[in-house]
Formats: C-alpha cells, sequence, structure tokens
C-alpha cells in the first residue's frame, strides 16, 4: 500500500487526509487547521469528536486537535482561544519521508476574516505540520513574525484524546510540577497518578519530561518541546450538560491533555517561534 493524500469533505467542511503505507492516517479540516481524526497503523481511532459538533464552519469543532493561537482561554482582549481554530488554512504542501505520510497546513494575516485582521493587526505565518507513521503522530507548529514590530502570543494543541472510560484514565509525570486550577493559589502534584473523579481543568507549567496517559489496554506517550506548559481537561458532567456541542455523556469518552505555551511570549519582527508533541501509542 502506498502513501496517499486525498482531498474530501468531512461534514461540511474542506478536509485532507494523509495516509501512510502501513495504514496510518490522519484528517485535517481546513477550517482551523483542525485535526479531527487519527488513526494508528490497527485501525483504531485515536482521537474524540463530539457527535454534536458542528461541522459547517458556523463555530470551532468539539474534539480532535484545536490550534490554539495567538491567545489561550480568556487570558487577553481577543476572541476565547484565538482565531487559528475558526480560520481558513491553506494545504501548503505534503509528502513522504521515512515510511511517514505528512501534510502541512498555513495560515497567515490575508487569511484572516476582516474583523478579526483589524483587531489583531499583525503580520504573521503560522504552519502546522502533521506526520502518521505506524502507531506516531507527530504535530509541530511553527510561528513566524512577518511583519515590522513584536507581537505576544500563547499557543497550544487542545488534543482530545479518546478513552474507553474516563474513571479508568490516568496520567503519569505531573509529580511535583506546579498547577493552577479554579481555586486561589497554585499547588503542587503531589500523587504520581492524576486520575479522573469529576471535572478536572489544571494548568501544568515547566514540565519536566514525557507524559504517559494509561487508558483501557493502550498507554498513551506523550513529548514536546517548545510548549512549556500542560492543561488537563475534562468538563465532568455537570460542565458538559452546559456545552451544546457536547453530548451529556460524552465528557465520559475523552481527555483533553494539551501541550501549551500558557505566558505570552514576545515575538520580534522576523523572529519565528516553534512548538512540536510526538505522540506514540504502545499496547499494556
Amino acid at each position: 500500500m502506498s502513501n496517499s493524500i486525498n482531498q474530501h469533505l468531512f461534514g461540511q467542511l474542506p478536509a485532507v487526509t494523509i495516509r501512510a503505507a502501513d495504514g496510518a492516517q490522519a484528517t485535517v479540516t481546513l477550517y482551523g487547521g483542525h485535526l479531527v481524526s487519527w488513526r494508528t497503523s490497527s485501525g483504531q481511532e485515536r482521537l474524540f469528536c463530539s457527535r454534536d459538533s458542528s461541522l459547517d464552519g458556523s463555530r470551532a469543532i468539539r474534539g480532535g486537535v484545536p490550534v490554539i493561537f495567538p491567545q489561550f482561554a480568556a487570558r487577553g482582549a481577543g476572541m476565547r482561544h484565538g482565531f487559528a481554530r475558526v480560520s481558513i488554512w491553506q494545504l501548503a504542501d505534503s509528502g513522504e519521508q521515512d515510511g511517514a505520510a505528512w501534510a502541512e497546513f498555513a495560515l497567515t494575516q490575508h487569511d484572516l476574516p476582516e474583523a478579526i485582521a483589524a483587531a489583531w493587526p499583525f503580520d504573521f505565518t503560522l504552519r502546522l505540520r502533521v506526520s502518521v507513521h505506524a502507531d506516531t503522530l507527530n504535530l509541530s507548529l511553527n510561528v513566524h513574525n512577518t511583519g515590522a514590530q513584536a507581537f505576544p502570543f500563547s499557543a497550544a494543541l487542545h488534543s482530545y484524546f479518546a478513552v474507553p472510560e474516563l474513571a479508568a484514565a490516568r496520567v503519569r509525570g505531573l509529580q511535583h510540577v506546579r498547577y493552577s486550577d479554579d481555586t486561589p493559589q497554585d499547588a503542587l502534584q503531589a500523587e504520581e497518578w492524576l486520575q479522573f473523579t469529576g471535572k478536572l481543568d489544571r494548568i501544568y507549567y515547566q514540565l519536566p519530561g514525557a507524559l504517559t496517559m494509561q487508558s483501557g489496554d493502550t498507554t498513551l506517550r506523550l513529548a514536546q518541546q517548545g510548549f512549556t506548559d500542560a492543561v488537563i481537561w475534562n468538563p465532568g458532567a455537570e460542565d458538559a450538560a452546559a456545552l451544546a456541542d457536547l453530548a451529556d455523556d460524552e465528557y465520559q469518552r475523552f481527555v483533553c491533555i494539551e501541550a501549551a505555551l500558557i505566558q505570552p511570549d514576545l515575538l520580534a519582527a522576523g523572529a519565528q517561534w516553534h512548538g512540536s508533541q510526538q505522540l506514540e501509542v504502545q499496547t499494556n
């Protein structure tokens, strides 16, 4: 079986699927540069997408891997989580290397709707590269300041990972790491394993190394560079019920583990920033 790239519709959204020779594949919608599906060579889907998500470009997709830029959540004056996840990206390139299939997507200031461009008047190019092979997925995000003045930005890959049962999922690699949540004071993670007993929304700062998530009969290893932080999130039953684009029972089917740069970085004119994440599925 050869590597291939296929352009098609995902819901009502133009999308690109890349497929490696071993059967591993990934699908990205041009709306948002949004990775909506990752299947390892076994054919198993590794990402969660809500069955109630809008797939018509009217609002951000619920699930997959939204690209967060240039603002994280409501930490700024712009739209929540920034404009990258609701803008139309371009397919810039694709190919094959060492058995992996890859595609690169680009977003520039000129691709933005007029109102958004006016609210964030900086020249930039974002490049998202997606590569799949066997049981691995590699994501990289490059931010290039192509203008004459510096701009601040935050960034994240807001990944929704599919799990058979939330209560049985647990994350390792956060022990002794400082985190913030909805309580007034930051804290240090005491436990070796983070488990999910209800709503969880934490920002972990300055990760010391890779994370692992055990779920069902698989372990997912997550390593990142450039992204200094991680966000672990699940809405729990109460918050899930308040989300119109998430079915009430679906919170039990995913864990969000986001590679993130939370504190805004100041990118000088002409400078570039690069963040990446490597994901590998291992069978227990």
